[in-house]
């Protein structure tokens, strides 16, 4: 008779295992989650993981003493998914290693990354080498979380959705192997793991990522507008978008402005557009129509070089830290001017200065070859997400609300499709599956039957 395996235990782990009501336990918590406004879900026990080692024993520990696993990387889910009662909190907040491989005669540069690695610090290892990758917009965003929900970052018109150069990963499977995964070696899972999100069923301890050459020229410009130019003003940037070349990333952010002298509610409408390009020459070309724009401005600034470290920290000022946030998103069929005239006036009417609305004008390639083997899939032609931002606790109720009149305006159906990196779970139990075509919701079912039938690892939070 085979002896039985002792059960792993917390000697196991080099980094730290802290069980609920040990010192430093509710700092473990709280660390789990970005966003100031902590959920009141409690985890039995939190490993900070060390190493690839210290996850497979995290997930054997659990399994041994009836728990559930939830994979934290960076804490940005705005609905702390991480954050599960009677669960394993698994921080993988120390593995955050970055390690570029040059290239060869035969072989284009890489770099292997692990989940906790934010995009600011892959830029910083990146640029001095002439190269770049899709990172997201915040620069304090790891990439676990930011690849495994897609990945929707700079320059994502020209270069794809950030899966897409994903080329391998490690992950530690719910029987607590390690194994790696590429299109051709466990594809089921890789094809899971570009664009499952929170719902992933096993835990990510490594990303290779293919690299692209650094774009040569990076500039940006932007012009305000008031609330009253909102409908022209997005009707004329739609047409302009649609013939611009895909290096050329164009946004709208709908920001409240405070109330007018007779006290009614404003707003500012923001055009912003940042070129990739070969050449200043032909950034400055991209970028001409927003110098002719024939409509009056509060602000207008002309085309000046940026890099990804300057945009990381203008994305910080509109994200900061140590705020409460709720978020969601909303990929649509309808035109932008029909979007957010729908919107305007709800978003005038926000209880906090700081909360703002965001949508790209196609934020990410169709391309066909780009959204190849993924889960992930572009579930519209316009996009948007509404940010609840403030600080005070006791506006919690209202901000919340703000958020739901803002999504109501924008669908008032309730037929739009999300995207399950920043939906708001709390929001509908059909908030996942609305996140993804129907036939890969039906196909992430099976693989998770397949890989995790034990359910071992938490899926996607409902109400």
């Amino acid at each position: 008779m085979r002896p039985k395996e002792p059960e792993p235990g917390p000697d196991e782990v080099e980094g730290a295992l802290i069980r609920r009501g040990d010192p430093g336990y509710e700092t473990a918590r709280s660390r789990a989650v970005w966003n100031a406004r902590l959920p009141g879900r409690f985890p039995e026990v939190v490993v900070r993981a060390a190493s690839e080692a210290d996850v497979a024993h995290a997930v054997r520990y659990a399994r041994a003493h009836g728990l559930r696993v939830a994979p934290r990387s960076g804490g940005h889910n705005w609905s702390g998914s991480a954050l599960r009662d009677d669960s394993l909190l698994l921080d993988l907040s120390g593995l955050r290693e970055c390690r570029l491989t040059p290239a060869t005669a035969t072989a284009p540069a890489t770099a292997t990354v692990e989940p906790a690695a934010t995009g600011q610090e892959l830029v910083a290892a990146l640029t001095p080498q002439d190269l770049a990758f899709p990172v997201g917009h915040c620069p304090s965003v790891a990439v676990g979380g930011f690849l495994l929900s897609g990945g929707l970052g700079w320059n994502s018109r020209a270069w794809g959705v950030s899966c897409a150069d994903v080329v391998e990963i490690r992950a530690v499977t719910a029987d607590g192997r390690t194994v790696t995964c590429s299109e051709r070696e466990h594809s089921d899972l890789f094809w899971a793991a570009r664009g499952a999100g929170p719902g992933f069923c096993a835990v990510v301890t490594r990303f290779r990522l293919a690299l692209h050459p650094h774009p040569a020229s990076i500039m940006t410009t932007n012009l305000t507008f008031p609330m009253a130019e909102l409908a022209p003003v997005t009707e004329w940037t739609e047409q302009v978008a649609s013939g611009l070349p895909p290096y050329v990333e164009v946004a709208f952010v709908l920001q409240p402005a405070g109330p007018d002298p007779d006290g009614t509610p404003e707003l500012r409408l923001t055009v912003g557009a940042t070129a990739f390009a070969a050449t200043q020459r032909e950034a400055l070309r991209a970028l001409a129509p927003f110098d002719d724009c024939p409509f009056g401005t509060l602000t207008r600034q002309p085309p000046v070089p940026t890099s990804f470290a300057t945009l990381h920290e203008g994305a910080a000022v509109l994200w900061p830290p140590l705020h409460r946030y709720a978020a969601d998103t909303l990929w649509s069929d309808e035109s932008y001017p029909t979007q957010l005239g729908r919107i305007a006036e709800v978003v005038a009417r926000a209880p906090s200065g700081k909360s703002l609305v965001l949508s790209p004008v196609r934020p990410v390639s169709t391309e066909p070859a780009l959204l190849r083997d993924m889960s992930f899939a572009p579930l519209g032609t316009s996009y948007l997400v509404p940010y609840a931002v403030w600080e005070d606790p006791d506006e919690d109720r209202a901000n919340e609300q703000w958020l739901r009149d803002v999504m109501a305006a924008a669908d008032p159906r309730g037929e739009g499709r999300h995207y399950i990196a920043e939906t708001d779970l709390e929001a509908g139990a059909d908030r996942p599956r609305r996140s993804y075509t129907p036939a890969a919701w039906d196909r992430l079912q099976e693989i998770k039957a397949q890989w995790d039938p034990d359910n071992v690892f938490h899926s996607y939070r409902a109400p």
